[in-house]
């Protein structure tokens, strides 16, 4: 019965044929538990294919009754718990397939007992502990798969961990590791592993050390993948044995040295992906000899030389990188014998000359970036020609000449960035380009035209006859400039006459004229041209980038997407809040930036950023419980505000760590005002789109749209909880009914709150300050399950969750004697 449109609940009669050999349900909508005497009632079953269903639950604990078993397939499901021990009792079991679900806990053992095991595969789960060596004793093993778990090596005793005995393994053909954190070595006994193996896959590791020279022993290698490690020393010059090898990935990797020609023997190799290394010298022209090679990746190295005519010879290839190395030279006209390359990344080189027009021959091109070279001269109107084009980077270079109007039939270009450049004349208006904003065409002062993008009107002959309006505004302009300075001076000085009391209070508006209008061309000053070593953060609808305003002042710059429509209304809702509220824990607006296509808000500048960023960043040292303390307790006082103490209620709407920004006292401030509401005519609103976070925004809101104060304390909660358990909402291990709240309620009951709070917080048993920290952290737990009830009616109002939080802070002080 495989792969319908099956659903709902497996009727028990299947479980109850006797003589039944083999059960197939996989690739339906099946869910619910599989019985525990699955077996009892299936006592002559071979076969078992439940795979890709919504089957949830542990495992059948009697599963070891199904003696006759051969096949067990439940890949793709949502089974949970541990793989029962009693699994070795199979002893006829010849592949399992487990893929894909949420089971945890070690790889029992007992999977050694199963000597006629064929496959293995547990990729894609939470399995945690090292990898047994009895797996070792499975000589009839053809795939081992365990990639993607928290499965380690005990390196303590390398003589007996699972590196030392996979040699035994010589029918084995498949070996994939990856994403695992094993942080070991590769074992000098590689040279042993089978010579059947054809697949190798350990990305992702943690592994150090040098690849061992006895690679090259493996001579049936199809696919090597060590990628995305930390991985030293040289490219062994035994891998040009490896005859068979069709994909290499060593990317990401501390690999140095030369790249060697004895790769150019690899006459199979379809991906050699050596990126984000430390390789240095040139780049072999014998690469040109590996025709079968479709991605050839190199960038982000330390290549020099030019590129040699050869590699422009690859008339096959369809991916092409070498970004981010000191290549030099011209571009070579050969360029266009890529006949059906996809993707060509030529940027962050010192690339010279002008650009091949035959580039424009590439009809299969999609993403073509050469940007930060030292290229020249005009951008080729053949370009036009490449109608496939996605992405074109031609930024920071020294082109010239006009934008091409051939360039207004790539009807499929959605990225264009031409800024940085020496260009003049109109911009187009047609094909693409009615979509793409100013910051594409940045820093090109000849450029005019395009009205809607802010720039210059482009100048036409009629305009050359009105020389004498010109002449008359030259005395008229200078004297209404004086006039508004007059009148912008009495009223400042009225202003002043009326005391500091009506200027500035928290409670006070600030009035509209004392919003600072912001050009464009400070906010491009102030980042340095939005130069991405400023870029603090991005998301759906802008980016925030770091600037530095002529006086010197260190600020936060929001730029919008304005490609999303909701950009739009985020920056009016945004700005007209932030200008009209005052209270120190709330970010403040210094000034903004509001053009037809282009708005930018400027605020203060939070040196320590967000709360998630300290909360899970290895590079910032744990924060102390008295700091979340204080900092959970800005909070609560801006959402106070907020709530109670402005003329009309306002709803933050998406309270989450990353919208709490820490000064440089580590002061908190609630940020990000995007979709706020205002509760003008009573206690609720309903949205019909709802924008808030999944995880962080209350049931209401994300099921009817409800906006409420109490949507925002039930956001509180949540961030509470996170911020004291170092876990997500969104956490892998909240899977089925298990969510944050359930397991700090049953933490509670269970007297175990020290159990799901992060370590950090805690000294040892012996510590003096052991029991109040735990009491300490007990009552924020209490208090994050009361602002999180599910009931609205039932959950605490802001002002009784401020006032809570400063009682634990006193008590918890008083506790342990002030400090």
């Amino acid at each position: 019965m495989q792969y319908n449109g099956l659903k709902g609940r497996v009727p028990l009669v299947f479980f109850n044929m006797s003589s039944l050999t083999i059960l197939g349900l996989s690739g339906n909508s099946f869910s619910g538990r599989l019985p525990d005497n699955i077996c009892q009632n299936l006592p002559s079953i071979q076969r078992l294919y439940f795979s890709i269903n919504q089957f949830d639950g542990p495992l059948p604990s009697q599963l070891w009754q199904c003696k006759q078993l051969l096949v067990l397939s439940l890949s793709v499901n949502n089974f949970s718990g541990s793989i029962p021990r009693n699994i070795g009792n199979l002893t006829k079991l010849q592949k399992i397939y487990l893929d894909f679900n949420n089971l945890t806990g070690t790889i029992p053992h007992e999977i050694g007992y199963l000597q006629n095991l064929e496959i293995l595969s547990l990729l894609a789960n939470s399995f945690s502990g090292s990898i047994p060596t009895t797996l070792c004793a499975l000589t009839e093993l053809l795939s081992l798969n365990l990639g993607k778990n928290k499965l380690t090596i005990d390196t303590s005793t390398p003589e007996a961990n699972i590196f030392s005995c996979l040699a035994n393994l010589k029918n084995l053909w498949r070996l994939n590791l990856s994403s695992n954190p094993l942080y070991a070595t590769l074992p000098v006994s590689l040279k042993n592993f089978s010579t059947s193996l054809q697949y190798l896959g350990m990305s992702s590791c943690n592994i150090g050390g040098n690849i061992p020279n006895g690679i090259g022993n493996l001579s049936n290698l199809t696919v090597l993948d060590l990628g995305y490690n930390q991985l030293g020393g040289s490219i062994p010059t035994t891998m040009g044995r490896l005859q068979n090898l069709q994909g290499l990935y060593l990317t990401d990797n501390k690999l140095q040295g030369f790249i060697p020609d004895e790769l150019c023997q690899l006459n199979n190799l379809v991906d050699l992906v050596l990126g984000g290394n430390q390789l240095s010298g040139s780049v072999p022209s014998c690469l040109g000899n590996l025709t079968a090679l479709r991605t050839l990746s190199l960038g982000s190295n330390s290549l020099t030389s030019t590129v040699p005519s050869a590699v422009w010879g690859l008339t096959y290839v369809l991916h092409i990188n070498l970004s981010s190395n000191s290549l030099l030279g011209p571009i070579s006209a050969d360029v266009g014998n890529l006949r059906v390359v996809t993707n060509i990344d030529l940027s962050r080189n010192n690339f010279s000359g002008t650009i091949p027009s035959n580039i424009g021959s590439l009809e299969n091109l999609v993403n073509l970036s050469l940007a930060n070279n030292n290229l020249e001269g005009p951008i080729p109107s053949s370009f036009g020609n490449l109608g496939s084009l996605e992405l074109l980077d031609l930024s920071r270079n020294n082109l010239s000449g006009i934008i091409p109007d051939s360039l207004q039939a790539l009807l499929h270009l959605r990225y264009l960035n031409l800024s940085f450049n020496k260009l003049h004349g109109e911009i187009p208006t047609g094909g693409p380009f009615k979509n793409f904003s100013v910051q594409s065409f940045l820093s090109n002062d000849g450029l005019c035209g395009a009205s809607q993008l802010d720039f210059r009107p482009c100048r036409t002959p009629v305009q050359y006859s009105r020389t004498a309006s010109s002449s008359m505004l030259k005395y008229i302009i200078p004297g209404m400039l004086a006039a508004m300075l007059v009148l912008t001076f009495i009223w400042l000085f009225t202003l002043h006459k009326k005391g500091d009391a009506e200027v500035a209070t928290e409670h006070t508006l600030i009035p509209e004229l004392l919003r600072k209008k912001v050009t464009y061309q400070e906010i491009l000053t102030a980042t340095n041209g939005f130069n991405e070593t400023n870029l603090l953060g991005s998301g759906g609808f802008g980016s925030v980038y770091k600037g530095i305003l002529s006086n010197g002042i260190a600020v936060a710059i929001k730029v919008f997407n304005l490609q999303h429509e909701e950009a739009f209304k985020k920056f009016d809702v945004e700005s007209e809040l932030l200008s009209n509220v005052c209270h120190h824990n709330l970010i403040k607006i210094i000034g903004s930036c509001n053009q037809s296509h282009f708005k930018a808000l400027v605020l203060d500048y939070m040196p320590n950023g967000s709360l998630e960023r300290l909360l899970y960043s290895e590079e910032y040292c744990s924060l102390k419980i008295l700091e979340r303390l204080n900092i959970m307790i800005d909070v609560a006082s801006a959402l106070e505000y907020l709530h109670h103490g402005y003329s009309i209620p306002i709803v933050h709407c998406d309270l989450k760590p990353s919208n709490i920004l820490l000064d440089n006292d580590m002061v908190a401030h609630v940020a990000d005002f995007g979709i706020a509401k205002l509760l003008g005519g009573g206690d609720t609103v309903t949205e019909t789109l709802t924008l808030a976070t999944v995880g962080y925004m209350a049931p209401e809101y994300g099921i009817e749209g409800i906006v409420t104060r109490k949507g925002d304390v039930y956001s509180f909660g949540i961030v509470l909880m996170e911020t004291f358990t170092k876990k997500k909402p969104t956490d892998e291990i909240f899977v089925g009914e298990m969510s944050l709240k359930r397991w700090v309620a049953d933490s509670l009951l269970s007297d175990a709150v020290l159990e799901v709070v992060d370590g950090s917080l805690l000294g040892k048993d012996e510590d003096h300050d052991f029991v109040n920290k735990r009491d300490c952290l007990s009552s924020i737990m209490r208090l994050a399950l009361d602002c999180s009830a599910e009931s609205v009616e039932e959950r605490v109002s802001m002002q009784d969750a401020a006032v809570t939080l400063h009682k634990i802070k006193n008590n918890f002080l008083k506790d342990i004697g002030g400090v």
